[in-house]
Formats: structure tokens, sequence, C-alpha cells
């Protein structure tokens, strides 16, 4: 069974930390190493961190420049990157493995839930797993994972400041279509619910679309962290 490495890119999650690494203890007890990559918290992230983790690095910050220091460190043939408030299915190493035993597959990611119970979620997270099946391009609430051979071959994440899961998509979909397990992965709806629903929705469909028609991602950047 190849081993995983699981990569997380944090930044100032001290509230989150150990609650997110307690639930990925039983994957490492499945032959998973576990990476936490640390973009210059000011909290306790990192201190809260090492006990849970096999690794704990600082590294540039930006979620795509820290998955990459991960993956540069990562001894497993397979990556599989999360977010800190991910909660993946208990079997979720088994189902990549058997997802990846075809060796003419290369990478996929999961169907997303989100965390809250309010209806509009229900509605969000569907659409996002349809348009995922459809289009091919996974986003990383999704938790990516792919062969590290092909990562590192399409030379990973895109160095930009939002948008980097759609980035490497479509640099891995050159070589495959994702596999879309119907699995799902819970996220936390925190964003959502503090920020209001059918806002957030609205400004990710507005970034998203600015995305598709050139507009720079580090402008898209600010006002996604601004809002």
């Amino acid at each position: 069974m190849p081993r995983i490495a699981i990569i997380l890119p944090v930044l100032n999650e001290e509230t989150e930390i150990s609650a997110g690494l307690g639930r990925l203890q039983s994957l490492r007890r499945q032959d998973c190493e576990l990476i936490v990559v640390d973009g210059g918290s000011r909290d306790q992230t990192v201190a809260l961190a090492e006990p849970l983790a096999d690794r704990v690095i600082i590294g540039p910050r930006g979620r795509a420049a820290q998955m990459n220091a991960g993956a540069a460190l990562a001894q497993s043939a397979l990556l599989w990157f999360l977010h800190a408030d991910s909660q993946p299915p208990p079997d979720a190493a088994g189902m990549i493995r058997a997802a990846l035993s075809d060796p003419d597959r290369h990478w996929g990611r999961f169907d997303v839930r989100l965390s809250g119970p309010h209806l509009l979620l229900r509605m969000v997270e569907t659409l996002m797993n349809a348009r995922s099946r459809f289009t091919g391009i996974a986003t990383g609430d999704q938790g990516i994972f792919v062969r590290r051979e092909l990562f590192e071959r399409v030379g990973g994440y895109p160095a930009l400041a939002l948008m980097e899961d759609i980035a490497l998509s479509r640099l891995l979909k050159q070589h495959g279509r994702p596999i879309c397990l119907r699995q799902r992965l819970q996220t936390s709806s925190r964003r959502w619910e503090r920020d209001g629903i059918l806002r957030t929705i609205l400004l990710m469909w507005r970034l998203r679309l600015a995305y598709f028609l050139g507009v720079d991602p580090c402008r898209l950047a600010r006002i996604y962290y601004r809002s």
C-alpha cells in the first residue's frame, strides 16, 4: 500500500488546530504522514500542532507556497492536500489508495459537505460537487489527492495568491480527468455563516468569473480577504 502524505497549510488557527489535527490521528495509524505548514502564525498554532503532526514547518505565506513546501518534504508516493478545518471520512486513506490502484488514474478529490445545518448550504455543496464532476475542476475544500510523480511533473501548485486549486486542476486535467469520490469530506461553513450565505455565494461567483476572464489573482485575493 503506498504511503500518503497529508499536507495542511495553516495560519493563525489556534482555535481550530488541535481539533482538526485530532481528527487526523487515526489516519496517521493507517500509514499516513501528517505535515503541517505554517505561514507565519502570530498565535499558538505551531506549538499546538507540533505534538499532533509528523512535521511542522514554517513556510512562505500563501496557501500555494505552503502546500508546495509541504510536498517537497513529503516522503510518500501519494499527496493529499487538506484544509485545517476539513474532516475526512475515517477510511479516507483506503479510499484514496483504492482509487489510485488503477495505474491509468492519477488524481482525484472527494465530494464536499459544509458543516452548517442551513438548507442553503445543502444547495451550495450540491452545486459545488456537480460543477466539479462536470468540469473536472476541484477546489481545495474537496481534498485534492494526486500521485507525487505527476504533481512534480506539472510543477506543483502555481504561485497564485488565490485560485491555486483551479490552476492546479487545469494542469492535472491534461493528464486525465479526476476521480470524483462521492464519499463526503466535511469542511467548516464558518465563513459562509459569518459573512452571510447569499453574500458569500455572490462573492465566490464574482471571483471565479473574474479569474476566468483573466483578472490578476493578486487583485482577487485582496477582494476575498478584505471581504
